[in-house]
């Protein structure tokens, strides 16, 4: 093969460090930003607390939520129970209550994954088979049973976009029968990949062991290439995308924002207390701002002088940055909160079986920003209501008919919700088939088979059971 050297204009788009922390840092809920702020405290000599966030045990959280002499509590009982106060022996019940709801269990793969698929608009089918798929997945993220086996009987073309839609869910590469099927998958969704990236995960053995010049002869590439081209791979790619929702201990969860009604209006307060206050450390700022001459009496040599001038200037970048990136993270939070009330207000006032449903599209839509922004900037983060603690991935669900914010005014939570109180408050026991019957009348309209779906999502028996 006759090798040449040619020029080549193309366009790239390649995530500089400070972007990629930003982005990071965007997907941080409050406690899990709080230590990535003590980590980089450490590393950074010149980043600076100006102010520690307050330490509040979940006791004193408690007494000050429901301190009488408050109009606004921000600590209520949780989602099943209304936002009223409660005297005497109620008092130790309702305490136990704010405690256990203060407690999260972290989010599996499977769910994070099933949230996601609901959210799309696919038919029934495609929905049905990925949820099977999903179901199927180890906690790497590939396939338990061979998916041949698992899927017999149905439809090929279904199968393989069922397959598709899934694998392109975050974690992306999932769905895969291994670790080098998915990292193809994965090569394949990044943004502008070099053409020659799937051939080089073919030599991706020998990449380990360091032999790019050997593996540049065979793809007919020059080393350059190779090495950026192992770079990316290392650094976007993951052999086992599913490991990061490895995990079995429980977590307290701090609501990253609070909604607080205040003269008929609601009002969205970010969660500050638990953030410190940073700035920049006065003495590299002096540093940073001598004038390159030297004093008098020292012994320190022009070279050492650029050195440390360079040493101390990197880091008061990197540190300004770093702070520009938690105030994003921020602002972002407020504006998807904001709009989440704005779309989910009859919710806020009335209550849970009043949500609507809502998409990730209409919030990105309305802020501004591309949807992937939004589902990192809810992922993992709680807002808490008078009527509870909620994920911020709660506000979003599908219409029952399953076509979106543009199908029916009812949400698939909504719903279910509406059907808790039904059976909460029924005076025989019902049917499921009496059950969709009663939702008719308040015109939704559902399949028998999919109130009994609704009723075990619920964690409510049978009417045998009940």
């Amino acid at each position: 093969m006759l090798q040449r050297q040619a020029l080549v204009q193309e366009q790239r788009f390649k995530l500089s460090p400070q972007i990629y922390q930003s982005i990071k840092l965007m997907e941080l809920p409050v406690m899990d930003l709080r230590e990535k702020i003590q980590e980089e405290l450490e590393k950074n000599p010149a980043l600076e607390m100006l102010e520690e966030p307050a330490t509040v045990s979940l006791d004193e959280s408690y007494e000050q939520g429901y301190d009488s002499g408050k109009d606004d509590d921000y600590f209520t009982l949780g989602s099943d129970f209304p936002f009223t106060r409660r005297d005497g022996e109620e008092e130790s019940g309702k305490k136990r209550q704010f405690l256990e709801g203060a407690i999260s269990r972290p989010e599996t793969l499977q769910e994070h994954l099933l949230w996601q698929l609901a959210l799309e608009t696919a038919d029934d089918d495609i929905r049905r088979i990925g949820e099977l798929l999903i179901q199927n997945l180890d906690e790497d993220g590939f396939h338990i049973e061979p998916v041949d086996l698992l899927l017999a009987g149905e439809d090929k073309a279904k199968m393989e976009q069922a397959i598709t839609l899934v694998r392109s869910l975050d974690p992306c590469g999932t769905c895969t029968s291994g670790y080098q099927e998915s990292l193809k998958v994965q090569a394949g969704l990044l943004q502008d990949p070099p053409p020659y990236m799937e051939a080089a995960l073919e030599k991706l053995a020998a990449l380990e062991r360091g032999k790019f010049e050997e593996t540049a002869k065979e793809l007919g590439r020059s080393e350059e290439e190779i090495r950026a081209c192992f770079r990316r791979i290392q650094e976007e790619l993951s052999p086992f995308p599913g490991r990061r929702f490895a995990g079995e201990e429980t977590r307290y969860a701090a609501p990253d924002v609070q909604v607080q009604r205040k003269e008929g209006e609601f009002v969205i307060v970010l969660n500050n207390e638990e953030i410190p206050v940073l700035g920049i450390n006065p003495f590299f700022m002096k540093i940073a701002d001598e004038k390159t001459g030297r004093s008098a009496g020292s012994r320190e040599t022009p070279e050492n002088r650029r050195e440390t001038r360079d040493f101390v200037q990197e880091n008061i970048k990197e540190a300004r940055w770093f702070i520009q990136s938690i105030n994003q993270r921020n602002h972002t939070l407020l504006r998807v909160s904001r709009a989440i009330v704005e779309f989910q207000r009859a919710f806020f006032d009335k209550g849970p079986k009043c949500l609507v449903p809502l998409t990730l599209k209409d919030i990105a839509k309305e802020i501004g920003v591309h949807e992937t922004t939004v589902s990192r900037t809810a992922n993992g983060k709680y807002m808490q209501t008078e009527w509870g603690l909620y994920e911020l991935r709660y506000f979003f669900t599908n219409s029952i008919s399953g076509a979106g914010s543009g199908g029916s005014q009812y949400s698939k939570e909504g719903v279910k919700e509406i059907l808790r109180e039904i059976i909460t408050e029924e005076n025989r026991r019902l049917s499921d088939q009496e059950l969709a019957g009663l939702l008719a009348r308040r015109g939704i309209s559902l399949a028998r088979r999919t109130v009994a779906k609704y009723r075990g999502e619920l964690d409510l028996g049978s009417s045998y059971s009940r």
